[in-house]
C-alpha cells in the first residue's frame, strides 16, 4: 500500500524518495567529477550536474511545489553528505549552497512558468536562471582564492548547463507526452 503526498492524490510517497535518490547519485557525481578538469574551461562535472534541474521540473510538474522542496531539502543533506566523503570539504560546502538556492529557485520559477500554454517554458527558462544563480555561488565558494581558473571554468560551466537544459527537453516532452508522470494541479 503506498502512502500518497499530501494535497496530491495522484503521485505516491515514493516519486519524493526517488527524487531524492536521483538528487543524490547527480550531484555526488558532479561533485567527484567537478575536480577534474578537461580545459580551462570545463570540467567533467559540467555534464552531469543539469540534469539535476531536469529531475526537479519533473517532480514539480507531477508533485507540485511543496513536495519538490522536500526532494531538494531531502536532496541536500544526501548530496552534501556523500559529497564530503567523495570530494573536499570545500567542493561539499560549496555545491550544498548552491545546489540549495538554486533548486529552490527553479522550483519557484517553474512553479510561476507552468501556467504557459507554452511546454518548454518552464523548464528552459527555470533551468537557465537557477543555473546562473548556481553556477555563480558554487565556482566563486568553491575555488575563489585559489589557483583554479574558476572564473573560465564557471563560464564554460554555465554554458554547457545552457545547452544541457535545451538537450533535457527531449527527455522532459517525452514523459509529460507520454503521461508517466501525471501533472500536478
Amino acid at each position: 500500500m503506498s502512502t500518497m503526498v499530501p494535497g496530491h492524490s495522484t503521485m505516491p510517497r515514493q516519486g519524493v524518495v526517488l527524487g531524492v535518490l536521483a538528487m543524490a547519485v547527480i550531484v555526488t557525481t558532479a561533485n567527484i567529477t567537478v575536480q577534474y578538469p578537461i580545459n580551462d574551461w570545463l570540467t567533467w562535472g559540467a555534464f552531469t550536474y543539469p540534469v539535476s534541474f531536469l529531475v526537479t521540473d519533473l517532480c514539480n510538474r507531477a508533485m507540485g511545489p511543496r513536495s519538490t522542496r522536500q526532494v531538494v531539502y531531502a536532496g541536500f543533506v544526501v548530496a552534501v553528505a556523500l559529497s564530503a566523503l567523495f570530494a573536499t570539504p570545500r567542493i561539499a560546502i560549496a555545491s550544498g549552497s548552491a545546489f540549495l538556492v538554486a533548486q529552490v529557485l527553479d522550483v519557484q520559477i517553474f512553479d510561476h512558468l507552468r501556467r504557459n500554454r507554452v511546454w518548454w517554458a518552464p523548464p528552459l527558462i527555470s533551468s537557465s536562471i537557477a543555473s546562473a544563480v548556481d553556477t555563480a555561488l558554487f565556482f566563486g565558494v568553491a575555488f575563489a582564492g585559489t589557483a583554479v581558473p574558476w572564473v573560465t571554468l564557471a563560464i564554460g560551466d554555465y554554458f554547457v548547463k545552457l545547452g544541457v537544459a535545451l538537450l533535457m527537453l527531449l527527455p522532459f516532452l517525452v514523459v509529460i507526452r507520454s503521461r508517466m508522470l501525471p501533472a500536478s494541479p
